[in-house]
């Protein structure tokens, strides 16, 4: 489907599209990069179905979900409407999840502990897919955050590849909140370039033009797209 289409005035999430898109060509440029050297992975987490029709009528065919279920109940219908869409997996990931994330997703960018590359190894034998993996990063040593630590992440890499056999295509990020993204964005281009993995998954709504002249392929944007947040209201409690 192409980027060209007419964009409805009306809608606020296709405004936010398209400034995210013209924020991104400027990016590339002071990068010296062309625009398709990098992938918009929309962030999709609590946007329900109906809502993401406008965007995918304006153009925008990857998306990135946090959790398998929501996923399982969001996208099956989308894609038989949208057949050429891409379907990404941007949160965490259980091992138990393995085998519906191998069977949902076409790429997953959270692979961070030897459990869960055994599972996912063991699901695209079974399964006959091979999603494209990224190795999650955990550039700033954060204790309650998930991914590998960077000076563990060379060995972790060769795991991936020579014991397991999966299709490392390259590393994911989230830098600490609070710190500038920058130092983070490098260290994890410098792991990238030394394992030879062509593609960094970093870069969210506050930091994603940053992310791009620091190499970034993938950028996963959410909420300057969609807009903030809105998430279930808390069920009240009785005695």
């Amino acid at each position: 489907m192409s980027s060209t289409h007419p964009i409805p005035p009306a809608s606020g999430q296709v405004s936010g599209l398209e400034q995210v898109r013209t924020t991104l060509a400027a990016a590339c440029a002071r990068a010296g990069r062309p625009p398709q050297s990098v992938t918009l992975v929309a962030a999709s987490k609590t946007v329900s179905p109906e809502a993401l029709v406008p965007a995918l009528d304006a153009g925008l065919m990857v998306y990135g979900e946090n959790r398998v279920q929501e996923a399982q109940e969001k996208w099956p219908g989308l894609r038989e409407r949208f057949p050429g869409l891409e379907l990404h997996l941007i949160g965490p990931l259980q091992s138990n999840k393995a085998r519906d994330a191998v069977a949902l997703f076409d790429v997953i960018h959270s692979v961070d502990r030897p459990s869960l590359c055994r599972a996912l190894a063991r699901q695209c034998a079974a399964q006959g897919r091979r999603p494209r993996l990224f190795v999650q990063v955990n550039t700033g040593a954060e204790p309650q955050k998930a991914g590998v630590l960077p000076d563990r992440a060379d060995a972790f890499v060769d795991a991936c590849r020579e014991v397991h056999g999966l299709d490392v295509i390259g590393l994911m990020c989230i830098p600490p909140v609070g710190e500038p993204p920058e130092p983070h964005f490098s260290a994890l281009a410098e792991i990238a370039a030394r394992n030879g993995l062509d593609h960094l998954s970093m870069g969210m709504s506050g930091d994603y033009a940053t992310a791009v002249e620091y190499g970034a392929t993938h950028v996963r944007v959410g909420s300057a797209i969609f807009g903030a947040r809105a998430y279930p209201a808390p069920q009240p409690t009785h005695p």
